[in-house]
C-alpha cells in the first residue's frame, strides 16, 4: 500500500515537472538553461556598452566638440572603414611580431623556470637577475636593442619578448615550487630522479600557475610589439599598430588614431580569450578554478 501511494505522488509530481519544461505558461517552448545563462552573462556588459557608446555620441554632437580633440563613436568606425586596407595590414603584422614574441617567451620562461625549480642554488643565483631585467624600463634599454639588432621586426620581436618574459618565468617557478611536500616525498621512496619527478608531479600541479603567467603574458606581448613599434619601428605597408598611431598623431587624425587603439585593445582581449579557452580545457577535469 505505501509503495502504491508514494507511486500515486511521484507520478504527477513527474508529469508537472515534464509539462513545465515543455510548455511555458504562455503556451511556447521554455528556453533552455544554458541560453538564459549565457544571456544572464553577456546582457549587462552589452547593455552598459550601448549606453556608453550612445551616451558618447550625444554628448560629442551636444557640445560640437571637434573630431581631433574627441571624436565621436561614429567618425572612429568611419575612420576605420576609410583607412581599412592600412588598419587590416598593422594589425596583421602587429599579431604576427606579438606571437613571436609571446611563443619565444613561453618557451624560454617555462624552460628557465624548470632548469631554476631543479637546483634551489641556481634559482637563488639566477632568479634576482631576471627580477633586475624586470625591473629596468624597457624604453631604456630599446636604443641599445635596435643599435644590436637593427630597427625592424627582430628588434620588435626582443622587446615583446623582454615585456611577456616574467610573468611566465615567475608563475611557472612558483607552481614548480608550491608542489605537495607529501606526494614530493612518495616519488623520492620510488626512486624517482629529480626529471621524472619535475614531468610526471611538479610541472602538471604547477599548470595553474602556468596558465595564470600564460594570460597575463598573451596581453604583454601585444603591449610590447606596439612599443617596440614606437621605438624600433619600419614605416610604410610593413609598419604595426604602433607605427599607424603614431603617424595618426602627427598628422592630428584622431577618429583613425583611436580606430589603432582600439584594434590593440580588441587584440589583446583575443589573445586572452584565447589562453583562457586552453585553460579551461587543460584543468576543468581536475582544477576548481577551472571548473562550473
Amino acid at each position: 500500500m505505501d509503495k502504491l501511494a508514494a507511486t500515486r505522488v511521484i507520478e504527477p509530481a513527474s508529469a508537472i515537472r515534464t509539462s513545465m519544461k515543455r510548455r511555458t505558461p504562455s503556451g511556447h517552448s521554455a528556453i533552455p538553461h544554458p541560453i538564459v545563462r549565457l544571456l544572464k552573462k553577456v546582457l549587462p556588459p552589452l547593455v552598459v556598452f550601448v549606453l556608453f557608446i550612445g551616451g558618447w555620441e550625444l554628448i560629442v554632437r551636444l557640445y560640437g566638440i571637434a573630431s581631433y580633440i574627441l571624436p565621436k563613436p561614429s567618425d572612429i568606425v568611419s575612420a576605420a572603414a576609410h583607412n581599412s586596407s592600412n588598419l587590416i595590414a598593422s594589425v596583421s603584422t602587429t599579431i604576427i611580431e606579438a606571437l613571436i614574441g609571446f611563443a619565444i617567451s613561453v618557451v624560454l620562461g617555462i624552460g628557465v623556470a624548470i632548469l631554476l625549480a631543479l637546483s634551489k642554488t641556481v634559482e637563488k643565483s639566477v632568479y634576482p637577475y631576471a627580477i633586475i631585467l624586470q625591473t629596468i624600463p624597457v624604453v631604456a634599454i630599446a636604443p641599445i636593442i635596435v643599435i644590436w639588432f637593427g630597427a625592424g621586426i627582430n628588434a620588435i620581436v626582443i622587446i615583446s619578448f623582454l615585456i611577456s618574459f616574467f610573468p611566465i618565468l615567475s608563475n611557472t617557478l612558483i607552481g614548480l615550487n608550491s608542489t605537495d611536500q607529501n606526494m614530493k616525498n612518495l616519488f623520492y621512496l620510488y626512486n624517482a630522479s629529480k626529471l621524472q619527478t619535475i614531468w610526471k608531479l611538479r610541472f602538471p600541479a604547477a599548470l595553474p600557475y602556468i596558465m595564470a603567467g600564460l594570460k597575463i603574458s598573451c596581453s604583454s606581448a601585444v603591449v610590447g610589439a606596439i612599443v617596440g613599434e614606437y621605438i624600433a619601428g619600419i614605416g610604410g605597408g610593413q609598419g604595426g599598430l604602433g607605427y599607424g598611431i603614431t603617424v595618426a598623431a602627427t598628422r592630428l587624425q584622431t577618429p583613425y588614431l583611436f580606430a589603432c587603439g582600439l584594434s590593440a585593445a580588441v587584440l589583446g582581449i583575443v589573445f586572452f580569450l584565447i589562453i583562457n579557452l586552453i585553460s579551461n580545457k587543460l584543468l576543468k577535469s581536475w582544477h576548481e578554478s577551472a571548473m562550473k
